[in-house]
């Protein structure tokens, strides 16, 4: 059953509700008629399938795509989710992290439940033609942010109508940045999760159809970090190689060595993964460099893991360490560190350890700011049940699906460290229209029925969670 039907079905509840909900002001007209949590769910879906509904959403998410921005440079996409929260007299907080803006609908008063939304765009030239393609060049809306914002203020807009049935606040969270990994921190600084005891979020996929939802409790996407090393030797002529340090042999020694962390050290039951994607060296074929530097990534789905590898990657400069761990250590130690003990060699062959000392060079590794760490996202284990609740009961048990784990991050997982919470996938793919392609390509589309389903959920889970939470005090 699709999510028209569900709301053809329903069209029972409006001769319930009567003219109630078509008034711009029916918010006590909800608040008289609706006496169960059931009537409630079905009049967000009611409200969220309306014609006037759907075809504003639509408009929305089109004007944001038409216009992508990058990181903390979301001025007119914060100005459209704004000029339609002031439509609404939804009261917001901005700026908040330069560009985000925090809305909140209800009480005012605990308890307090999030929302999220990312709203920027990728540094990608469009390659779909459509009439509302990006008007930016180099600039596209190629991971769904634009459907995020605009779910979000379609669930704005839901519980705007019902303001004065919410059991608590609902805190609706436009966060600026999440393509670079920052966005989430600067928001949770500037105080967007105070006093808020859940969050939710929802992330477009092209791999489910639209209609569907998956997810998974616990571990869910991995942690990333990005790291840079600097290989040091001494240039000269390639033809007299005894006459240099190798600093390109060194390298290449380095990087078989990270590989042989999660092939060879690392339990294949706990995934892990080191890239490393980028090598620059020399400028001719017949000089060697001074110098060679890689540049790669790294992952792993919980903390323990993240932490380990990251330390594993880089050196500890302690000489007493490095003779009680050699492993511990792969592409960077000092020339000195080597002979500081008798042994140290013996362990730095056998262990894999220091490769650039091992070829007489040095090393500096360095954790990349452009690409900041980012904890593996763990999904609450009581937050992700009662978002399988909610879907269900819109969308149906069968369309609810468990997701494998997979490498990708997400800064939301920031918010996740501070208080409980759950993403999900919402299935935006749609064979027979196109909509095939993945995030981050060139080409990717979504269906945009998945608009109002996302902004029912979002709605739903709020109200229903804050509920929850209500009865929990009493």
């Amino acid at each position: 059953m699709d999510f028209s039907q569900i709301s053809l079905l329903l069209s029972i509840v409006v001769i319930t509700f009567g003219t109630c909900s078509s008034n711009p002001k029916s918010s006590f007209c909800i608040e008289e008629n609706l006496n169960s949590s059931s009537l409630i769910k079905d009049e967000i879906i009611r409200l969220a399938n309306l014609p006037e509904t759907v075809n504003w959403l639509k408009k929305i998410r089109r004007e944001i795509h038409e216009y992508p921005e990058l990181a903390f440079e979301e001025f007119k996409t914060s100005a459209v989710i704004r000029r339609e929260l002031d439509e609404m007299g939804v009261k917001y907080r901005w700026p908040v992290a330069h560009t985000g803006v925090v809305a909140t609908i209800g009480s005012g008063s605990p308890p307090f439940v999030a929302l999220r939304a990312d709203m920027d765009a990728l540094p990608i030239q469009e390659m779909v033609e459509w009439e509302h393609k990006s008007n930016i060049d180099e600039k596209m809306h190629a991971c769904g942010h634009d459907a995020h914002a605009t779910m979000l203020l379609g669930a704005a807009k839901i519980l705007q109508k019902f303001r004065n049935t919410l059991q608590g606040t609902a805190i609706l969270i436009f966060q600026p940045a999440e393509e670079r990994g920052v966005g989430a921190q600067k928001m949770i600084e500037e105080g967007a999760l105070e006093n808020v005891e859940a969050i939710f979020c929802i992330h477009t996929s092209t791999t489910h159809p639209t209609g569907v939802v998956a997810s998974r409790r616990g571990e869910f996407l991995a942690g990333c970090g990005g790291f840079e090393a600097k290989i040091t030797g001494k240039g000269g002529h390639a033809a007299i190689p005894q006459c240099t340090i190798d600093p390109i042999l060194a390298t290449a020694t380095s990087i078989i060595s990270l590989q042989n962390i999660v092939s060879r050290e690392i339990n294949p039951l706990d995934s892990q993964v080191v890239t490393v994607a980028k090598i620059e060296a020399g400028n001719a074929f017949n000089v060697m460099p001074d110098f060679a530097k890689i540049t790669g990534s790294f992952r792993a789905f919980n903390k323990k893991s993240y932490n380990a590898l990251r330390d594993r990657i880089k050196a500890e400069a302690n000489p007493r360490f490095s003779r009680a761990w050699p492993q511990t250590q792969v592409i960077q130690t000092d020339v000195w560190q080597l002979f500081s003990y008798p042994s140290s060699l013996s362990y730095s062959l056998s262990g894999y350890v220091a490769q650039a000392a091992v070829n007489r060079c040095t090393a500096e590794v360095n954790f990349l700011e452009e690409c900041p760490a980012i904890p593996p996202t763990v999904n609450d284990e009581s937050v992700y049940e009662h978002m399988v609740h909610v879907s269900s009961e819109i969308l149906g048990a069968s369309n609810i699906r468990v997701s494998s784990s997979f490498m990708g991050s997400e800064d939301f997982a920031f918010f996740l460290e501070h208080v409980p919470g759950t993403i999900i996938l919402i299935g935006a793919r749609n064979d027979e229209a196109g909509h095939i392609h993945p995030a981050h390509s060139p080409y990717f589309t979504i269906d945009e029925n998945v608009l109002p389903i996302g902004a029912a959920i979002h709605a739903s889970f709020a109200h229903s969670y804050l509920m929850k939470l209500g009865e929990s005090l009493h």
